[in-house]
């Protein structure tokens, strides 16, 4: 055994929404860290790209992961290139930016489907095989609307509202069995699904000041907090959310 309790060396990590954003970032940083990593996303070429540049070994592909239905056959597909995945990590989701009176019906199913049902059923799917190894982590990904309500945001919100309690419910019923259930929850960091915010400078600004370091997030941030929660560093941590946010929800 490794004395180094960060080591996840020839672990099989699954990350969803690998070809962006913080996705793409997860997947990068395990990959690094020896993690086998298997990156899935809508777009085909866009995890092409993502796994040519990735530093270590990877496979991926491309599923419509707003379909909670198909999860049995998206985890069956993820065992084939490196065997049952050890760890899942949820950073697959949308925001619609919605004012409340101009939600849809179809944009609020699109949301709570991607954003909550999708990490639960394909968390279910690969929990079996995490049990048997007596060992797991599942990251999911909340958000500062997990606690914070911001304009434009309902649908999304009660979403990642949802990630929250779903997180330590999942640590509740599963973590007896060595499968830890932690979240992430970033804050202003610059990505495709946060581009109006970064578009404006002011706004990007603004947001940099309610911080308490005074700037807002960077890919390499994420690193520490992922790394610490994907390995055995992390083996009394469960049904936590962890703000990587600056100090932000501090104010």
């Amino acid at each position: 055994m490794s004395s180094n309790v960060f080591d996840i060396t020839g672990r099989v990590a699954v990350v969803t929404g690998a070809s962006a954003g913080l996705g793409r970032a997860v997947a990068n940083t395990l990959a690094t860290a020896g993690a086998r990593v298997v990156g899935i996303a809508r777009r085909s070429e866009a995890l092409a790209a993502w796994s040519d540049e990735a530093d270590g070994e990877t496979a991926f592909f491309a599923a419509d992961l707003s379909d909670p239905s198909i999860m049995a056959d998206v985890a069956a597909e993820a065992a084939q290139s490196f065997g049952a995945p050890g760890i899942l990590i949820n950073a697959a989701g949308v925001n619609t930016r919605q004012h409340a009176d101009d939600v849809t019906l179809d944009g609020w199913r699109q949301t709570l489907d991607l954003n909550l049902s999708t990490p639960f059923f394909l968390a279910q799917q690969l929990v079996p095989a995490m049990k048997e190894k007596g060992w797991g982590r599942i990251i999911n990904f909340a958000s500062l609307q997990s606690e914070r309500a911001f304009p434009n945001g309902i649908s999304y919100g009660a979403s990642k509202a949802g990630v929250a309690q779903m997180t330590r419910a999942m640590a509740e019923a599963w973590s007896p069995q060595g499968i830890n259930a932690n979240a992430l929850a970033p804050g202003f960091f610059p990505t495709e699904l946060t581009a109006p915010v970064f578009d404006d400078p002011e706004r990007a600004s603004r947001n940099a000041e309610q911080t308490c370091i005074g700037r807002n997030g960077t890919m390499h941030d994420m690193i520490g907090p992922l790394l610490f929660l994907a390995s055995p560093a992390s083996d009394y941590i469960t049904g936590q959310i962890l703000y990587v946010d600056g100090g932000f929800t501090a104010k």
